[in-house]
């Protein structure tokens, strides 16, 4: 093996540091700091954590001899309507149960001009529906 000539790579580095700045010669090290350490290796756990929770998502569950996702058993339905408590199947449902907590019917019946007091929390009695 050849030797190197370091006079060629001092010559090297110095036209790169003219053409493209002292930062792209420079020992990464130079800029590393305890602080700087620290963050990444809290950002390194963070990392970690996010990747341990995705792989359980991906988990699958052998129920009755059937694998089933983890994440399809942790899904909340949000199709009953709190306040008459109907399950809807109808796509625009959904708008009104995400949007007012009811669905489509109860929206017209107890929510639609009166959509202030509905936010600040009015709801029907059981006695009304």
């Amino acid at each position: 093996m050849k030797e190197k000539d370091w006079n060629q790579v001092a010559k090297i580095e110095k036209a790169i540091a003219e053409k493209y700045g002292e930062d792209t010669i420079a020992n990464p090290k130079h800029y590393w700091n305890d602080e700087k350490e620290k963050e990444y290796l809290e950002q390194l756990k963070e990392l970690t954590k996010k990747e341990i929770k995705e792989q359980e998502k991906d988990q699958k569950l052998n129920i009755d001899g059937i694998f089933i996702s983890k994440k399809l058993l942790n899904k909340d339905s949000k199709r009953t309507c709190p306040v008459c408590n109907i399950y809807s199947f109808e796509i625009k449902d959904d708008l009104y149960i995400n949007r007012f907590d009811c669905c489509f019917k109860c929206y017209v019946k107890w929510v639609e001009g009166r959509e202030e007091r509905w936010e600040k929390g009015w709801r029907p009695n059981d006695s009304k529906n």
